[in-house]
Formats: structure tokens, C-alpha cells, sequence
């Protein structure tokens, strides 16, 4: 069974919304300790909580219903999907919709967290708040709505984590309810909202993706393997996100158990010729990683001043080049000796600055300086031809 998406909301940009009030609760929640106190119980209670439900959230949101990276039965399909709703964090379509829509678009104007494009603050938390991201694209999570008991969570979204805070005032009084449960959800809330911002911003690039993926090791240990987010951007369907010996995955760790004990199966992992840097980059990635080089050398101001200097016979066999032979184009706008052009040791520096992994710096150089010459031409042949050019063409009468 598919169900329809909803309507989008006509206003747009809007964070006032009833969905931010249970997130300003919780945070304002942990405040109430200094009514309450703080019980050895109600700590450990906050741990166990915060370890159960982030492994719920990375391999239950994240790798099993995002991106399908193992198989399990329908019971504990439910039980991951419970956990990671008991976070407080939507519900698992929506969620898993959501992230679907990130990798669509990861780091471009459709990316619905991108730090590039709208912000740390807007990464980490505001874009959960704004009104074109509440509803749920069912299109997007066709085979996890087959599920009725995924849908019934979906549905109700609220009763797992009111079900949970009710269980830690039983379990540890006031103490329970607010270092128990609201302080373990709002460390759930930033640790896994990092990902979205921090590891977009801050760590180390290995493979190249075409967006700002990094992988962070703080972020790694604090999310239990989520901070290799870099690796994961290259192979998303791998259940197993730190590649190298050295990257401890924890979820990746109590899934092999699981695996051992017959409760999944079928975990995937990334081609070692990946793992190798033996398979050259996708197309879509060099392209992404290609176009924001050519972005820093400003094509149209190149074109401006090519078209300001050049004769207009010299303008038009640049033209002419640039639209049907690019790589005599390069030459011939070379030999012209003008100096704002970019060479290709400027291409590579840049691409160098870009963070673009060194066993890809090739493969992007080459395809920038094809898009860079393409720009050039596009940018000059919008500005028109000053007259004199075989181009150029009075303007016709008005009627």
C-alpha cells in the first residue's frame, strides 16, 4: 500500500511551528533539574537511553530504513523504528524520506540541511522547523509505507517518546523524567543533528562525493560510527561506515553481533576497489566537484573582460572556437596573452583548497577546465557582439 503525500504548506520559511514545541519542552525540560536533583538511577537511566536509542537512530533510521544496508525481520524492524521514534526525532518515514531527499541533493539548493546553502543554524536544527519540510513524501518511502505498523507509527508519532518519558518517571520519579529522559533526548537531538551541519563543515575528505561530506572522529565516537560521514557519502548502502581498521563503527560492531545471532542479515559492505581509491570517482561526483571549481574563477567576469579587450575579429573567432572546437578555444585564448586566465596549475590549487581528495584532483581539473571554456562562451555570446563582429546584427525594426 502507497500512500499519497500531503500538500506542501503554502508558507513557506516559516519555523513557527506546532512540531517545535515539543523540542523547546524537552530543552527547557532540562532545566527543571534544579527542582528535581540528580539521582545516580536517573544517570544511568540517561546513558542507557542515549546509547540504546542512537544505535535505534543510525541502524535503524539511518542504514536499514534509509538506505536498506541489511535485512531483518518485521518484529525488529518495528522494535528499531520504535527506539529511534522514542528520540523524539519524527517519525521513521518521515525521517527516512527526509534523509532519501538529503543524498537526492546533498549539498545543492534542494538539500534540505546544507550548511552550504542555508547556514550552520539552519543545518543543525531550524530547517526541521520550517513548514516546507513537515510534510512526508510518501513517494519517496513507498516500500517502508507497505508496512501497517510502520504506518501506525507514523501516524502516531508521539506515543513512543510519551510512552518512554512516562517509563523513566515510573522507573526514577522527576529525577528519571528530566536527566532520564530529557536530557538523554536533547543530547540524542544535537549529537544526531551534527552530522547534518558539523560534518559538513569540519574533517577530513577521502573519497571524493561531489558535496561537503568529512569524516570527524569526535563525531564518529559520539554517534556511534555516524561521523565517518564521508565514506558513507561514497558508498551509501554500506552497513558498515568506518572502512579503515582504525574507524570504530560501534553500530557496525553490535550489527555483526546481531548478525551472529540470526536477527539480521545480509550486511553490506563497500568494494574494496572503493576502499582502495581503484575505482575513479562517478560522473555525478566529478561534475558536483567541477562546477564549484569553475564557480571560483568567476567565468562571466572572464567573458566581460575578453569581450573588452579583443578586437572584434579576434572576439569572434573566440567565439567561434568556444561553441564548436573548446580545446583549440584554450589555446587560442592562451596565445592572446591575456592575464586574468586561469591556468591549470591555478585549477589545480584551487581544487587543492576545495578539499578535493588528491588521487581525484585529475579527473575534476580536467572536466573544470572543459565547463570553465563552456561558461566563458555562454557568458560571451550573452552579452552579445559588439558591432563590427561577422556576429553581430543590427537590431531589427519595431513594428
Amino acid at each position: 500500500m502507497v500512500m499519497r503525500s500531503a500538500p506542501a504548506p503554502r508558507s513557506e520559511g516559516d519555523i513557527i511551528h506546532p512540531s517545535a514545541l515539543p523540542f523547546v519542552l524537552i530543552h527547557l525540560g532540562c532545566a527543571a533539574v534544579i527542582w528535581t536533583g540528580v539521582s545516580a538511577s536517573a544517570v544511568v537511566l540517561g546513558l542507557a537511553l542515549y546509547w540504546i536509542r542512537m544505535f535505534a537512530i543510525t541502524a535503524g533510521y539511518h542504514r536499514l530504513f534509509s538506505h536498506r544496508a541489511y535485512s531483518t525481520g518485521r518484529a525488529f524492524q518495528f522494535v528499531l523504528a520504535f527506539l529511534a521514534q522514542a528520540s523524539g526525532q519524527k517519525s521513521v518515514l518521515w525521517w527516512a524520506a527526509k534523509h532519501r531527499v538529503h543524498h537526492l541533493h546533498s549539498d545543492t539548493a534542494e538539500d534540505p540541511h546544507s550548511p552550504r546553502h542555508g547556514g550552520v543554524f539552519r543545518s543543525h536544527i531550524g530547517w526541521i522547523f520550517d513548514r516546507r519540510h513537515d510534510p512526508t513524501d510518501m513517494v519517496k518511502v513507498a516500500d517502508l509505507a507497505d508496512f501497517p505498523e510502520l504506518r501506525w507509527l507514523h501516524k502516531y508519532e508521539a506515543v513512543p517518546p510519551i510512552l518512554l518519558a512516562s517509563l523513566c518517571f515510573l522507573l526514577a520519579g522527576w529525577p528519571g523524567l528530566v536527566v532520564g529522559f530529557c536530557w538523554s533526548t536533547t543530547l540524542l537531538y544535537h549529537a544526531t543533528f551534527s552530522i547534518n551541519s558539523l560534518a559538513h563543515l569540519r574533517g577530513k575528505v577521502r573519497y571524493l562525493t561531489g558535496d561537503d561530506s568529512r569524516n570527524n572522529i569526535l563525531l564518529a565516537l559520539l554517534t556511534m560510527g555516524e561521523g565517518w560521514h564521508n565514506n558513507h557519502h561514497a558508498c551509501q548502502s554500506s552497513a558498515r561506515q568506518g572502512f579503515r581498521w582504525w574507524e570504530f563503527d560501534a553500530s557496525y560492531a553490535v550489527l555483526r553481533a546481531l548478525c551472529a545471532l540470526g536477527v539480521v542479515s545480509g550486511l553490506k559492505s563497500p568494494p574494496e576497489a572503493l576502499v582502495r581509491h581503484e575505482r575513479p570517482p562517478s560522473a555525478r561526483a566529478i561534475n558536483r566537484a567541477a562546477a564549484r571549481l569553475t564557480a571560483q574563477f568567476k567565468p562571466e567576469e572572464v567573458a566581460a573582460k575578453i569581450r573588452a579587450a579583443l578586437a572584434p575579429i579576434e572576439l569572434s573567432a573566440v567565439v567561434e572556437a568556444l561553441a564548436h572546437v573548446p580545446h583549440q578555444a584554450g589555446e587560442l585564448i592562451a596565445g592572446l596573452h591575456l592575464p586574468h586566465l586561469p591556468t591549470r596549475a591555478d585549477f589545480v590549487r584551487a581544487a587543492c583548497r576545495l578539499t578535493v581528495p588528491t588521487v581525484a584532483v585529475e579527473h575534476v581539473v580536467d572536466r573544470a577546465g572543459t565547463l570553465f571554456l563552456a561558461a566563458v562562451g555562454a557568458h560571451l555570446r550573452d552579452l552579445g557582439f559588439p558591432k563590427g563582429c561577422p556576429e553581430w546584427r543590427a537590431p531589427e525594426a519595431s513594428a
